[in-house]
């Protein structure tokens, strides 16, 4: 990884780990182009009042996301789910509900504190079918073929090694489990350069891949059946997007090294 690469990682490592901090203080976090505020583009108002009144204060409030990707991956009673970023983990206490005591949640985070925080909602809502795990989305610690779905709700764009994070998701899936992520993307007319203009890595909008860069990277990956729908403006020329995938039924490998992002 280089130099660069690690101080954006540890840059966003302390801004969640601070607002998990916040959170645990009574307050609550947020993303987006401003590193504080409300910001009705990002976070727990994208969910339904029924959902949020069913899980833990702290869950809630520690949603940082820019959509409801528990809504768009039709989890089914017994599936085993993967959440990349996992945060307070309101995503995981959601689908651990969907898939049933059957079922299993992940939860994977980089950070302690969000770590912490997603254990602490988990214990308080009862969850018995959820496991937190700490890493990076760039090296899942699950074996290959364990998940039917995996879920992300604005985390992908943080990443400085977006086909690392694409061919982890296509490993840790089964033949034939799919993708449903919320994400960031970006017009395919900005530039990198442009899109930094609109926002920090950190606060989910320079790290956007393009719908174009997006659809590029998961098919040399190896997914099939794309589908990049917009739902809601986050910036100008950027939106909010919900992501779908699937991976093959039977597949021989993967690829991925043919993408940079």
């Amino acid at each position: 990884m280089s130099e660069q690469s690690t101080d954006l990682r540890e840059t966003v490592r302390r801004r969640y780990a601070a607002a998990a901090v916040q959170v645990t203080e009574g307050g609550t976090a947020c993303c987006g182009p401003q590193p504080s505020g409300a910001d009705d583009r990002f976070g727990a108002a994208l969910y339904e009042a029924d959902d949020r009144d069913a899980l833990p204060a702290d869950a809630v409030a520690a949603s940082l996301g820019c959509g409801n990707p528990t809504a768009v991956a039709t989890l089914r009673e017994g599936e085993r789910v993967l959440d990349l970023g996992s945060g307070g983990g309101i995503d995981v206490l959601l689908s651990a509900r969907r898939v049933g005591p059957t079922g299993k949640a992940y939860g994977l985070d980089m950070t302690d504190e969000m770590l912490a925080l997603a254990l602490a909602n988990a214990a308080e809502a009862g969850a018995t079918n959820v496991e937190f795990l700490k890493g990076t989305i760039e090296a899942v610690p699950l074996p290959a073929h364990t998940v039917d779905v995996v879920i992300s709700n604005c985390v992908i764009n943080l990443s400085t090694d977006k086909p690392a994070v694409f061919a982890e998701i296509f490993r840790v899936l089964r033949p034939g489990g799919r993708v449903g992520v919320s994400d960031v993307v970006a017009d395919d007319t900005l530039t990198p350069a442009q899109r930094a203009e609109r926002g920090d890595h950190a606060g989910c909008v320079a790290g956007a891949l393009s719908f174009t860069e997006y659809r590029t990277g998961l098919a040399a990956a190896g997914f099939t059946g794309i589908e990049i729908t917009a739902t809601h403006p986050v910036a100008d020329g950027m939106y909010s997007a919900v992501v779908r995938a699937t991976k093959p039924p039977a597949t021989t490998g993967t690829a991925g090294a043919a993408f940079r992002g």
